[in-house]
């Protein structure tokens, strides 16, 4: 099996028809259609059936194509991946960043880091954590920033960024809002705005209310920060937030108290996969992550 095999396959299956593949490719027709098949030939089954002056992917036809995209895929960043060890100035960095995380400092992160390395570029992914974990177990992210972090995964490895604390965000009109700090037990009787099951947000939120011995009345689940700010102005209930994400976008009538017993803390940082190590673009923009953060720590966060 030949790699133009594979390549002539492929195309000919995207626009059934050989005579335009032969076009496109520049390729005579006969050389497509004997390639094809010689392929049919070693696999044992007809990849295409014919139907006027088109062709049809056979159902094994279907099922080759399938892996033979796949492998395709593959092939192509097997050759990324040779020119950035060639060179580490270039490459695309396939950056995950979970749903609920909002990290103000990361457009700087990401501006400082193409200033210096201007022709390594970025596809950004967004999603659950169980999401980019699995993303990342499949070879589709490079890195991740995720909150919290996995204690113990057996594909991904993390390194934490920092931490922060979870604070009560309630109406100022609320009988606590004039207090410097709270209990969690005392939001035992309220209406919970926060995110919808299944993100880490709500299971870190769920936890710290059995460790003050309740079970939470949620009134609604989403997944936008700003969108929970704008209920609790609106008086729909209260909401646990992190406290880096109640600097920016609160409304007026909307104050933040510090939380006690338990007190509520996620870490932030960043996934990456333990199959492999980081190729050298990625390791640059991963040594320039930690030393931001670590500068961020030194003079305050």
């Amino acid at each position: 099996m030949e790699f133009r095999q594979i390549l002539y396959f492929i195309e000919v299956a995207k626009r059934e028809h050989v005579t335009k593949t032969a076009e496109a490719l520049h390729v005579a027709q006969s050389a497509i259609s004997r390639q094809i098949t010689l392929l049919e030939a070693e696999l044992g089954v007809s990849l295409f059936t014919r139907e006027g002056r088109n062709v049809k992917l056979t159902h094994m036809g279907r099922l080759f194509l399938k892996h033979a995209e796949r492998g395709l895929k593959e092939f192509d960043k097997a050759k990324q991946k040779i020119q950035e060890h060639l060179n580490p100035e270039i490459g695309k960095i396939h950056l995950g960043l979970s749903t609920g995380l909002a990290i103000q400092t990361l457009p700087i992160v990401l501006s400082q880091f193409n200033m210096d390395h201007p022709n390594i570029q970025f596809q950004l992914h967004q999603g659950t954590l169980s999401y980019l974990t699995q993303f990342i177990e499949n070879d589709g992210i490079d890195i991740a920033f995720a909150s919290p972090l996995p204690k113990k995964h057996p594909f991904v490895d993390s390194h934490i960024l920092f931490t922060e604390r979870m604070v009560a965000v309630l109406h100022s009109e609320h009988h606590l809002a004039n207090q410097t700090s709270i209990l969690l037990k005392q939001l035992a009787e309220e209406r919970f705005i926060t995110f919808r099951r299944g993100m880490a947000l709500q299971e870190l939120f769920r936890d710290a209310c059995q460790q003050a011995g309740f079970n939470p009345i949620i009134s609604f689940e989403g997944e936008d920060m700003d969108t929970i700010k704008q209920l609790v102005s609106a008086g729909f209930g209260v909401a646990i937030l992190p406290e880096n994400t109640v600097t920016y976008n609160l409304p007026p009538d909307v104050v933040t108290v510090s939380l006690e017993d338990p007190t509520v803390i996620r870490n932030v940082g960043l996934l990456m996969p333990k199959s492999r190590e980081l190729a050298p673009s990625e390791k640059l923009f991963f040594n320039f992550i930690i030393e931001f953060y670590d500068r961020l720590t030194q003079f305050g966060q």
